[in-house]
């Protein structure tokens, strides 16, 4: 790389550092705060806490790399041309495909990079925070259960009371459940009961109960059931496990599914190394080559508005190959496809486009 590349790749690369470290501090502080709010501390503590923030942030990088290249490349070529620099090197022979090699320079490894957290990091850091998740906001997490006192939810109908409590056993005596359904309720009695933490073979949190009985009352029938146990095992209401499974499945694993769901998944993290790369390219339309000052705020304005319709319809084309509303084909491919049918049709009309002539 020449001596103008280089120093064109050093002016993108420094926001980029900068910014990229700007939006995982202030992601981090978010999450962190989010889940203070949600008394997380209260149920795991504050080291897996920590954990959990970290694990969210990684999550978040394949989104959080693009945005900060796109904004570097608008800040470093923004700046070398508010300053007049871009057209000193046109004026020596710096051509519109050279500043091209040298922006793909930079955006194809932190495209690749962008791929690896997408189809590795990503699926990794799902199924550790998942199984954090579950353990905080399980409504029968048994750590945060206190003998003698009673846990009701007015969103699921559950009431829950524990007699005694044995801490250092994380096990629980004479314990009361009662569930409110629909078109029935569900009361249980067990002597002992003790919380089975998630694992990735079964990410759905559960309870084991020990001798015990269920009263099973439904409300158009005329004799209720009772059911009597030596032990029972409860799972939790995992609507949102399945989801976080597809999430946190290996790509090699999606990569031998027909469902749909999986298919838009994989496509997605297949499509953040062409879709990184293609944001930077878009960034170089935002800036003009002119002797006079550019107008930074309305270059500004319009690039937040590009990259905001770009976030909007990628999510909107991963839905759609979820729903079956877009086949395999085009699948989620169709947005890069226009992004870069945009592009090309710009490069055509600046390349016929007259220079006006200097005064």
């Amino acid at each position: 790389m020449k001596l103008i590349e280089r120093y064109i790749a050093r002016e993108i690369m420094l926001p980029f550092t900068v910014v990229a470290l700007i939006l995982i501090g202030l992601f981090a502080s978010f999450s962190s705060a989010r889940l203070l709010a949600g008394a997380v501390t209260e149920t795991l503590g504050i080291a897996a806490l920590i954990k959990l923030v970290f694990l969210k942030t990684l999550i978040a990088l394949e989104v959080l790399i693009p945005i900060a290249l796109y904004i570097s490349v608008i800040i470093g070529l923004g700046r070398l041309n508010k300053d007049h620099e871009l057209i000193v090197m046109r004026t020596f022979g710096l051509s519109g495909s050279r500043m091209v090699l040298t922006v793909l320079a930079v955006a194809i490894p932190v495209g690749i990079l962008s791929g690896m957290l997408s189809s590795y990091v990503r699926p990794w850091a799902y199924s550790e925070s998942y199984i954090l998740d579950a353990q905080a906001k399980a409504e029968l997490n048994t750590n945060r259960f206190q003998a003698g006192r009673f846990y009701g939810s007015e969103k699921s109908g559950r009431i829950v009371y524990v007699r005694t409590k044995d801490e250092f056993n994380k096990e629980m005596q004479n314990i009361f459940h009662f569930m409110r359904k629909p078109d029935s309720s569900e009361i249980v009695f067990a002597q002992k009961a003790h919380q089975i933490q998630p694992t990735a073979q079964e990410p759905r949190p559960n309870i084991q109960l020990s001798e015990g009985v269920v009263y099973q009352l439904t409300n158009a029938a005329t004799v209720d059931d009772v059911i009597h146990f030596k032990s029972m095992t409860y799972f939790i209401d995992n609507d949102t496990a399945l989801n976080y499974r597809r999430k946190a499945a290996a790509t090699r694993t999606l990569w031998e599914s027909d469902q749909p769901r999986d298919i838009a998944e994989l496509q997605w993290r297949i499509s953040r190394p062409l879709a990184t790369i293609l944001l930077a390219l878009i960034a170089m339309t935002f800036i003009r080559l002119s002797p006079r000052q550019d107008k930074t705020e309305r270059t500004y304005l319009f690039a937040a508005l590009a990259f905001a319709a770009y976030y909007n319809l990628s999510g909107l084309a991963k839905t759609w190959v979820e729903q079956g509303v877009v086949g395999n084909v085009p699948g989620v491919w169709w947005l890069e496809s226009l992004m870069l049918l945009a592009l090309i049709t710009y490069a055509w009309i600046a390349s016929n486009k007259k220079q006006p002539r200097q005064p």
